[in-house]
């Protein structure tokens, strides 16, 4: 799906235009609640992108802000009919972390800290597979086939020839060093990660064990890069059941200065390539060594 059609970065958009309407007319959010006789909350909700807004709402709103411009009313209006359309995930029924699809496939650039597992976008399917089937608490076969293929395409991005994911990784020595599914998945996935970050695209650092403690020891997290300045930066911190997605200059700062040092402290892409080439010797080694019979005395 084009990045215009997005229908939950397009709730955003609109939103945020909202705000700016707002504070333009100087009106706060419980005065323009009571004016239109709705509660404080719809508008909160309606400026964050979190609540569907009917073109009649946007009419509404514009009226009372004093806009005057009939093109930029009607611009929101289509703005707000199709915050109503449904992304390409909707196929595939109520899927977990569906927003931060949404803003993934909008997304210009992605930069990501994972500290225990590879990340999706960067998964061989062999390893999406074990992981989905070994995380997810008691998914059912139809279930996990259906996030495997949510994950396969949201890779297509990776691969985009017109619009191409700008994406940085920052990968903890524990995610490469950890066996998911078996040596040999580990083998392909390593291997698969090598040439990815062999693209112009996309580059892979690795944070050893040797950097000592360092400001991702409080967990994964990930800052997409929209083109569009009114919904331009999120973080993403991915929780088990309820994501956070943080907007705030602030926190967005807060968070760019960590990505900043993990950057600093990780292998360069280089180096990396070379520790990830080594990492691949060891599960080799591992995956040919005699397995020892059970019950069998030294």
């Amino acid at each position: 799906m084009a990045a215009d059609s997005n229908p939950t970065v397009r709730r955003r958009r609109l939103g945020a235009e909202l705000r700016r309407l707002r504070l333009a007319s100087g009106l706060k959010s419980s005065e323009v609640a009571e004016r239109l006789l709705v509660s404080q909350a719809k508008i909160s909700l309606l400026e964050n992108g979190r609540r569907a807004i009917s073109p009649r709402d946007v009419r509404d709103l514009c009226a009372l802000y004093e806009v005057a411009d009939q093109q930029v009313i009607d611009a929101l209006m289509q703005m707000a009919r199709e915050s109503g359309q449904q992304g390409w995930w909707h196929a595939y029924g109520d899927l977990p972390r569906s927003v931060y699809v949404a803003l993934e496939t909008d997304a210009t650039s992605l930069r990501t800290y994972a500290p225990l597992a590879i990340p999706g976008l960067l998964q061989t399917p062999a390893y999406a597979h074990a992981v989905i089937g070994e995380t997810i608490p008691l998914p059912t076969v139809e279930e996990a086939a259906t996030r495997l293929k949510v994950l396969l395409r949201r890779q297509h991005r990776i691969y985009d020839p017109h619009r191409p994911l700008h994406l940085w990784a920052v990968l903890d020595e524990s995610a490469l060093r950890r066996v998911v599914a078996s040596p040999e998945v580990m083998r392909e996935q390593l291997e698969h990660l090598n040439a990815l970050g062999a693209e112009p695209h996309v580059t892979v650092q690795v944070l050893p064990f040797t950097a000592g403690a360092h400001p991702g020891l409080s967990g994964p997290f990930s800052l997409l890069q929209s083109a569009d300045s009114t919904a331009a930066k999120v973080v993403h911190l991915p929780r088990l059941t309820s994501d956070l997605y943080l907007d705030k200059a602030t926190d967005v700062q807060h968070y760019s200065g960590m990505y900043d040092h993990l950057q600093t402290q990780a292998l360069d892409p280089d180096s990396s390539r070379d520790f990830i080439t080594d990492t691949i010797k060891a599960h080799i080694a591992t995956a040919n060594r005699p397995q020892a019979v059970a019950g069998s005395g030294p």
